[in-house]
């Protein structure tokens, strides 16, 4: 208890286990009944973290933690400017639309294949596939908030893709936020990709922009069987009063490939992106692509984790920040490399760029290597934009503004490259200029 912060919201949430919640679990399926407790008492002992937490050093969630949040959100309301929020022009895809974690009825099983099974967590519980996998990667006892979210959760979405099927375009998850009064909310995911199956998901986080403050603690794990291949697409573009905290928990098996492509711009408060990936079998490939560009005050906190577990694996993690004004960013990246994981291949890299005096950025990658024949690296770089660059691009006729907005969409460039989707990478791009602002005050090399 030493390490945890002290808020009346823990109380709230552990009268809440002791009340109506345990009433309304008792009928669900024993294994998950046991879950649920086993994760209670985890947070019952961990609590919220503290910056004394070594992978909570840099983010002191203390401050937005202190709103007499509500935990009811039944009547909340979806608004038609908010949903828009999240349109990619030209994108041709299959849409959900998610309102604080609640799937709505959009009309999403007419449209859909049907080797691709999609319901609402509630009513997920008595699937196979859920039972098998629900749950099984995460450390309860070692992450707070998974396990407060493992505990409490009640919305959220179940996706089962048939063995050898072939989504024959993106699945784009719209998640929207929406309250008249602080909320805090609990949606939880599970993604199953059975043997040979591939899948495109993007998954766009949005919110109202009004007075209310609305704290997130999402979960979503995802299975990738073997010879599966799943492309995975984040892109969080909420406004002001919005604090996202996101758990994604991967297990890849034989022969599959995971990509991860996640994308962070103003103007949310806090995001933080705990991503985890477990590389369960041999031959196993996995891609991290991450670039984050935050402004005002705001906080962008990516910790990812790249777990080896056997031989002949690889992995590759390109992360990139941008920081404006008086924003903070974080990166704590870790590749562990178990005993049994020889001849595994990880590159880790983070690179930094500075717009502003007042932008700071903690940057920590790592390297846990138990193996002896391995091929591993990792780097990270902070810098500022080169005034030279600016001064030729200028001298060519370009004005300050759209060289420097050229300059950092090119530095952005080695990720948003490796999107696999025409559509959705001009639409970053598009996103990276918009919030490059005029006159911004830059660090002087």
């Amino acid at each position: 208890m030493a390490k945890q912060v002290s808020t009346p919201l823990y109380q709230q949430l552990l009268d809440r286990f002791d009340g109506g919640l345990a009433i309304a679990q008792q009928a669900e399926p024993a294994f998950l009944k046991n879950a649920r407790l086993q994760a209670q008492d985890s947070f019952r002992n961990l609590g919220f973290p503290s910056t004394r937490v070594e992978d909570w050093k840099y983010t002191n969630i203390a401050p937005f933690l202190k709103n007499n949040y509500s935990l009811d959100h039944e009547h909340a309301v979806l608004h038609e400017n908010t949903l828009d929020a999240a349109i990619i022009e030209g994108l041709d895809c299959y849409k959900l639309v998610l309102l604080n974690g609640k799937l709505m009825a959009t009309g999403y099983k007419e449209q859909l294949p049907s080797f691709i099974k999609i319901r609402p967590m509630a009513e997920a519980k008595e699937e196979a596939g859920f039972q098998k996998y629900f749950g099984k990667q995460i450390e309860l006892e070692k992450y707070h908030l998974a396990a407060l979210n493992t505990a409490s959760f009640s919305d959220g979405f179940f996706i089962e893709v048939n063995a050898n099927a072939n989504l024959d375009k993106p699945l784009h998850i719209v998640h929207t936020f929406s309250a008249d009064k602080d909320l805090f909310v609990q949606p939880r995911h599970l993604i199953i990709a059975h043997r040979g199956a591939s899948l495109d998901v993007i998954e766009s986080v949005v919110s109202d922009n009004n007075a209310a403050k609305m704290f997130v603690n999402s979960l979503s794990e995802v299975v990738v069987e073997e010879n599966a291949n799943v492309n995975h697409y984040v892109l969080q573009t909420a406004q002001e009063g919005l604090r996202l905290i996101s758990h994604t928990e991967v297990s890849q098996k034989r022969d599959s490939v995971y990509s991860n492509y996640t994308f962070s711009l103003p103007s949310a408060e806090l995001l933080r992106n705990n991503l985890h990936i477990n590389l369960d079998s041999e031959h196993t490939e996995s891609h991290l692509y991450g670039l984050y560009l935050g402004a005002d005050h705001q906080l962008v906190d990516n910790h990812t984790f790249m777990n080896h577990r056997l031989a002949h694996c690889e992995s590759n993690e390109i992360y990139k920040g941008v920081l404006l004004e008086n924003a903070t960013g974080v990166f704590n990246g870790k590749v562990y490399v178990h005993q049994d994981a020889q001849k595994t291949n990880a590159f880790q890299q983070n690179n930094n760029l500075l717009l502003s005096t007042k932008a700071t950025i903690n940057s920590k990658p790592q390297l846990e290597i138990f193996a002896d024949d391995v091929k591993c690296s990792h780097g990270s770089t902070i810098g500022q934009l080169s005034q030279e660059a600016l001064f030729y691009l200028q001298s060519r006729g370009i004005s300050e503004d759209s060289a420097r907005a050229l300059l950092v969409t090119a530095f952005a460039f080695d990720v948003t490259e490796k999107i696999k989707i025409p559509e959705l990478e001009v639409y970053i791009n598009k996103l990276i200029n918009h919030h490059i602002p005029a006159n911004q005050e830059m660090i002087k090399i």
